[in-house]
């Protein structure tokens, strides 16, 4: 049986690390860490292995407090989905991303904070504990994550605010907030959060109209819009589900080479290498791109493969051939490969400029505008509609 020696130890260690990292230099968050028992909200987790299977660590298990408090992200519920395959639901996110968030938030006492996405219930306690119960606020789609969570939370005495809601509607009742703080993937930021901010409230949030297509924006509430930039270090969150269920699967697009049109590329086959122009290119994407692989060679995968939901679909030969060029085969409504390589042309020609250049301003008719360098600068994209809008 683990003793509160055992976590407390563990629980500096992380500290530590944390702080060397330089993630952690605010010591009341340096308190909220030592004092919250992650392992609390963690009494099982899972991990895939090679062949598609997950393992289970529990409580007790060898491993299992080490893992805990470790500087890393843990799955910790899984559901089936119509396919019969297990997917992830719910996951502790890894230490040194959430106080990054927490820092970026300029979280101070007195804040009132919406967290979208309750998950296990340990954000809310780092929040609780720094900010007092009063003040915090969570919600989850989930009710038997939200049910787990308010349990895990009393039982350590904390008592913010839970609610099993969809996270898009954020929480009107309590209504307004200094700080919304999304630990789920949106395709589009929603109106209602901004008009749950106070003027000049901050809300932070990962917009990814589909894998890996975006990254998280810090925005500030104005009258007529919310408006920032992004981080400069990617990070990414599962996706907001409309439903307490596991996501849909993406059926009904078969991929046939014999009849799509071929071309090649220099580019990686797995976009995300370059996760700018990924994102630049999404207006000009399916919303719902699924990746995946098809056919094995000696040293792996032999194609990466898209599907999007409007039947569009895209494969990538892995190994380059001798002149350092991939095969590609795409078909469907939309070349999938053809926006990402212009989308990469336009990124090349523009210096290659990382996140920390990049802006995002959305207004309440849903528009979501990135912009480089300046909101009013001479380059910006129309993220949201069916085309490139570049001025």
């Amino acid at each position: 049986m683990t003793t509160a020696v055992d976590w407390q130890a563990r629980a500096h260690g992380l500290v530590e690390k944390l702080t060397e990292a330089g993630v952690l230099d605010d010591p009341a968050w340096r308190d909220a860490v030592e004092s919250v028992p992650r392992h609390v909200f963690v009494p099982t987790f899972y991990v895939q292995q090679p062949g598609g299977d997950w393992s289970a660590t529990s409580a007790g298990s060898d491993g299992w407090l080490d893992a805990v408090y470790d500087d890393r992200p843990l799955v910790t519920a899984l559901a089936e989905n119509a396919a019969g395959g297990r997917v992830t639901m719910s996951s502790s996110s890894q230490p040194a991303l959430m106080l990054r968030m927490l820092a970026a938030l300029d979280v101070r006492l007195g804040h009132r904070v919406l967290e979208i996405g309750t998950g296990t219930g340990y954000n809310a306690g780092l929040l609780a504990h720094r900010l007092g119960d009063g003040q915090v606020f969570s919600v989850d789609i989930g009710a038997a994550l939200v049910e787990a969570a308010r349990e895990r939370l009393a039982g350590l005495g904390y008592a913010p605010t839970l609610a099993a809601v969809h996270g898009a509607f954020g929480l009107p009742d309590q209504a307004p907030f200094d700080r919304i703080i999304a630990t789920c993937s949106v395709p589009v930021v929603p109106w209602a959060w901004a008009e749950q901010l106070r003027d000049g409230g901050l809300v932070l949030v990962d917009v990814k109209r589909s894998a890996h297509t975006g990254n998280l924006a810090l925005l500030r509430r104005y009258p007529d819009r919310l408006e920032g930039r992004f981080l400069p270090k990617w990070a990414t969150f599962m996706a907001i589900r409309d439903t307490d269920a596991a996501p849909p699967t993406l059926t009904g697009v078969t991929m046939q080479p014999e009849v799509g049109w071929r071309s090649s590329t220099q580019l990686d086959p797995q976009p995300w290498t370059a996760v700018v122009p990924w994102f630049l290119a999404s207006s000009r994407l399916p919303q719902r791109l699924v990746f995946g692989y098809r056919g094995r060679t000696e040293t792996g995968s032999e194609w990466a493969t898209f599907r999007g939901g409007d039947g569009s679909w895209c494969m990538v030969r892995m190994l380059p051939d001798e002149r350092g060029r991939r095969e590609v085969c795409e078909g469907g409504p939309i070349g999938i490969w053809t926006q990402f390589e212009r989308a990469h042309d336009q990124w090349d020609m523009l210096g290659r400029p990382g996140w920390d250049r990049l802006g995002l301003t959305v207004r309440q008719d849903g528009s979501h505008r990135v912009w480089l360098d300046e909101p009013d600068g001479a380059c910006s994209w129309l993220v949201t509609g069916g085309r490139d809008a570049a001025r």
